[in-house]
């Protein structure tokens, strides 16, 4: 049987990492995209070392910001391993701040990060996918898209937007065999607190927190049974249902947890 190819962006760490180990470890081959070079060269060796039967890895650094890099990265998966399968759209940066006073150029990376990677992502991968009879999107959202979160609004509403499209895009591409899938992750333990833009750098405290390999773990799995929707935890549900029945109390909570002052600043 023809192995399977899933392409994944932001897999130099976190969530992409751990998902180009579950995916390598689950026989497929995997193209991992991110910006740093020596970590998907780490990323990489540990594949190569794994015991037993596994898929290989092509390390591409390029920027999901740059629709070309991303072509150019599908480009070379199909040239190594003759066919796409699976898109992980994972690639993403947090943000913290007033949306008036934040920095404009932290406000546009988010966005073209988490917003136009994702779009660079899908138009590339989807002639790839309709070249081998069908694929399957995974799109990595947050349970954030559904709940008013005030001073993370930039980061929440770009994860609104990938979800909202997740929905219409599935629609799109039926006709073509493809499916997509919304992935609405909860906290999960990462360096995506550190690395976030804008002035807070710690993230909601007291939140029940996941492993990133739980994380990938679920990402095979719905890569094989291809739901609409995937939503991690009952927690995770519960902050989704109280974002629809009570949205005035969720956004107070988020405010306590978010506003500036609450963190000395």
């Amino acid at each position: 049987m023809t192995t399977p190819v899933v392409f994944i962006t932001g897999a130099s760490s976190g969530i992409g990492w751990q998902t180009a180990l579950a995916f390598a470890r689950a026989g497929y081959h995997v193209c991992g995209l991110a910006r740093r070079q020596d970590r998907l060269e780490a990323l990489g060796a540990e594949i190569a070392n794994m015991p037993g039967a596994h898929g290989e890895f092509l390390a591409v650094a390029g920027d999901v910001r740059e629709a070309d890099a991303v072509k150019d990265a599908v480009r070379q998966t199909v040239d190594k391993f003759g066919r796409l399968d699976v898109l992980v759209a994972n690639a993403g940066i947090g943000h913290s701040g007033a949306v008036v006073e934040a920095d404009w150029e932290d406000m546009r990376t988010v966005t073209e990060t988490n917003i136009n990677g994702v779009l660079h992502s899908i138009r590339a991968c989807v002639p790839a996918m309709r070249d081998a009879d069908g694929g399957h999107i995974l799109i990595v959202s947050s349970i954030v898209a559904a709940v008013h979160t005030p001073y993370t609004a930039t980061y929440a509403a770009s994860k609104a937007f990938v979800s909202s499209l997740a929905g219409s895009l599935r629609l799109e591409l039926e006709d073509d065999d493809i499916d997509v899938t919304d992935l609405l992750v909860g906290r999960t333990l990462t360096d995506f607190n550190v690395n976030r833009l804008g002035p807070i750098k710690r993230g909601a405290s007291g939140l029940p927190t996941m492993e990133a390999d739980q994380v990938a773990e679920t990402i095979v799995q719905a890569a094989r049974g291809r739901p609409r929707r995937v939503v991690f935890r009952l927690f995770d549900r519960l902050v989704l249902l109280g974002g629809i029945l009570v949205p005035g109390i969720m956004a107070r909570l988020a405010k306590r947890q978010y506003q500036p002052e609450d963190c000395g600043i």
